[in-house]
């Protein structure tokens, strides 16, 4: 059973629409709360986000759909989920700060419906911050996001009529992985499965593997030499040959002891079968990471023992975050990044139109596609810019019937007809202004978007999602900041000369 918020104020509650925040303030915090604040206290919008909060559910146990909002336990309501979510990401904290923010945070309290001074107030615990906030998808925060912009734009905009520019652009959002080599992934993939087997063992009374402990010291030692050992610089040829035996015979020496424990694991995953009714769902799991083993030890055995270079599209980059890809854009100082591309539309108001994350897409293959789902959220969208990486001649042609103007520069050498289609005013005029767009990165890396912390594809999504949601609302406060500045200077009038 869940409310998207308690429609009777307790005792001692203080209402949300009367908190008062200190206009001097600075912090992100006073930002988030307002923007918050504001979306509680325009009932339109209030009415529109509340709605899509009340898809925000948990699953049904042991059936398809969700959970019934109107029957079971009492579950936090969604006005508070949302809260929590979007502080998590505009503060880039991690859950134990959200949960002392919640429980000690005086102003916060007062956004989540809690008084100051009761005894018996609610307290929130971490795990249920946590698998609350994951209730969230990325289509339901893509809505509220909408209804957050449209509200920044009626603030805004001068006249419905205005027309939207904006900017385009992409970035890498790092997965939270170690960097990837072929024997560190061959341990991770051996750990896992020892540790998962000897937990079977324990709980089915098996004796195969109660020196796991000893096992992964021992594939461990094997491992650390293999780190230490280097290539030899030495203009000796026999020295140097000598070495690159030294190393192919600690490789092999790795790999075929990891083959003796990979097969000590099938069998016991075959005996956990056929003697102990084990199905393969509950394996699904050991097999994963045998197969993973698997596919090391032969990368292994070519790539050092045979001299051949393994394909780029064969190779895995983490065994925990498999969507992780190998990002190289060649930048100064960065040679490689391990994540995903997201790209984002800003437009000229600093909100963040449109997301899109990239998975094993580029720049210019998502081109068309990014800019007909902004128009679809945003139809005044008629001006967009981008940079030369999503650039092709038939980008050109589409964005052209779609858009009043199209900033997108050429690769390689121009035509005349591209020179004076790039030296016209308004052209260069944007293209200057393209840049901007990287304070917006910027300010969403700032806020959480340089590494993601959640794990797998989906929580990836979420994760992308509740940032860009979370960069809005925290836009909206400061416009409605700044407007509530102006209003108190106006009506305080011009300072006086000290004499």
């Amino acid at each position: 059973m869940r409310t998207v918020i308690q429609p009777q104020m307790q005792f001692g509650e203080v209402d949300i629409a009367t908190i008062v925040f200190n206009l001097k303030s600075r912090d992100d915090i006073p930002h988030i709360l307002r923007g918050l604040q504001y979306i509680y206290i325009n009932t339109v919008l209030r009415e529109r986000v509340f709605t899509i909060l009340q898809e925000v559910l948990p699953k049904r146990v042991g059936a398809e759909g969700k959970a019934s909002a109107k029957t079971g336990r009492p579950g936090m309501e969604q006005w508070k989920i949302l809260v929590l979510g979007v502080l998590r990401l505009g503060l880039n904290a991690d859950y134990d700060r959200i949960q002392e923010l919640a429980n000690e945070h005086k102003t916060i309290r007062h956004m989540l419906g809690h008084s100051d001074w009761m005894e018996e107030e609610k307290r929130y615990e971490l795990q249920t911050i946590k698998d609350n906030i994951s209730l969230f998808t990325p289509d339901i925060l893509d809505r509220i996001n909408q209804e957050v912009v449209n509200a920044g734009h009626q603030l805004l905009k001068k006249n419905d009529q205005e027309k939207l520019k904006a900017r385009c652009d992409s970035f890498v959002v790092e997965t939270d992985v170690h960097f990837p080599t072929d024997i560190n992934l061959l341990w991770d993939a051996l750990r896992k499965t020892i540790q998962i087997s000897a937990q079977f063992c324990t709980v089915y009374d098996l004796s195969e593997w109660r020196q796991s402990r000893h096992s992964l010291r021992t594939i461990k030692k094997n491992y650390r030499l293999i780190q230490k050992l280097k290539h030899s610089t030495s203009k000796d040829e026999v020295k140097r040959q000598a070495k690159q035996d030294e190393i192919k015979e600690a490789h092999r020496v790795y790999i075929d002891q990891a083959q003796y424990f990979v097969q000590r694991a099938y069998t016991t995953s075959l005996r956990l079968k056929n003697d102990h009714g084990v199905t393969s769902n509950q394996l699904a799991e050991i097999e994963s990471y045998l197969t993973h083993a698997e596919r090391q030890i032969n990368q292994i055995r070519r790539r050092v023992l045979q001299g051949e270079t393994i394909p780029h599209e064969e190779k895995v980059f983490s065994l925990f975050q498999p969507h992780t890809e190998w990002i190289s854009k060649g930048k100064a100082g960065v040679p490689v990044e391990l994540g995903l591309r997201v790209c984002v539309v800003e437009d000229s108001y600093h909100f963040i139109l449109h997301h899109q994350v990239m998975e094993k897409t580029t720049d210019d293959q998502i081109a068309v596609s990014i800019v007909k789902e902004s128009q679809s959220r945003f139809p005044a969208l008629n001006t967009i810019s981008m940079d030369k990486g999503f650039h092709s001649p038939n980008n050109q042609i589409q964005l052209k019937e779609r858009l009043d103007l199209v900033i997108l520069p050429k690769k390689g050498r121009l035509s005349e007809a591209d020179k004076v289609r790039e030296s016209d005013v308004e052209f260069v005029q944007l293209r200057r202004q393209h840049s901007a767009v990287e304070s917006a990165i910027n300010a969403l890396e700032v806020h959480g978007l340089d590494k993601c912390p959640d794990h797998g594809i989906n929580g990836f999504k979420r994760y992308v999602a509740l940032a860009i949601v979370a960069r809005n609302i925290q836009r909206l406060g400061v416009v409605v900041r700044e407007q509530a500045l102006q209003k108190t200077a106006r009506r305080r009038g011009p300072y006086r000369k000290a004499a």
